[in-house]
């Protein structure tokens, strides 16, 4: 009886290094990233990867699903640890290079956004991302804490194209200067900001390039 749990676990075992692998390669180099040195990197042989995952789509499905989880469960941790909403914020903040990940492979992916808005599993989870998202949001601004003109979705923006803009810069940069900018540019969702903001809060819909 123990040689079929045996077996559960080593195909556990490969999926979570072929998983972290992936993550790994698709962060360096895109979802395109060879399949072979997915393997290999993994420890794993083709066989092994292609038997897990049979094309390319169910493993960038698989991978889009295990970072949005880890997001979620991140966002739902801090917001129970409670704070002022924007301590909160800050908290989920701290999953940043995750945060980052998981936003380019799905609503920001060039390559391969059908795959992920097409898997019904990762659509939810993403959902339940934005839902926590929206109830950090909400618990800002009734603390007061998170000026009351923006919208989960201006967040993510603002983050979006923060970072976005300093993987493009020229040279290198040290790892600081994103979490600088970053600060600088969120200073301006506190409560305490003046300036007002033209036009109005983005929907979610919007920055996932749905129409």
């Amino acid at each position: 009886m123990a040689e079929p749990q045996t077996l559960r676990a080593d195909a556990r075992r490969n999926r979570d290094q072929i998983v972290a692998a992936a993550k790994v390669l698709f962060a360096e180099r895109g979802p395109d990233a060879p399949m072979e040195e997915i393997a290999r990197q993994a420890g794993v042989g083709v066989g092994t990867l292609y038997r897990r995952f049979p094309d390319r789509e169910a493993l960038i499905q698989e991978v889009a699903r295990d970072s949005l989880a880890v997001l979620v469960a991140h966002a739902q941790k801090a917001r129970a640890e409670g704070g002022q909403g924007w301590e909160s914020f800050l908290k989920v903040l701290e999953t940043l290079p995750e945060l980052w990940f998981t936003l380019r492979l799905t609503i920001l992916s060039q390559g391969d956004p059908v795959v992920i808005r097409h898997d019904p599993q990762g659509v939810a989870t993403g959902e339940q991302l934005v839902s926590t998202l929206d109830d950090l949001v909400r618990d800002g601004q009734e603390a007061g804490t998170l000026r009351a003109d923006v919208s989960t979705a201006d967040m993510v923006m603002l983050i979006t194209l923060v970072i976005s803009g300093l993987r493009s810069s020229s040279g290198a940069l040290p790892d600081a200067a994103h979490a600088r900018m970053l600060a600088l540019g969120l200073d301006g969702l506190r409560a305490t900001a003046h300036t007002p903001l033209p036009g109005r809060p983005l929907d979610i819909d919007e920055i996932g390039g749905k129409h």
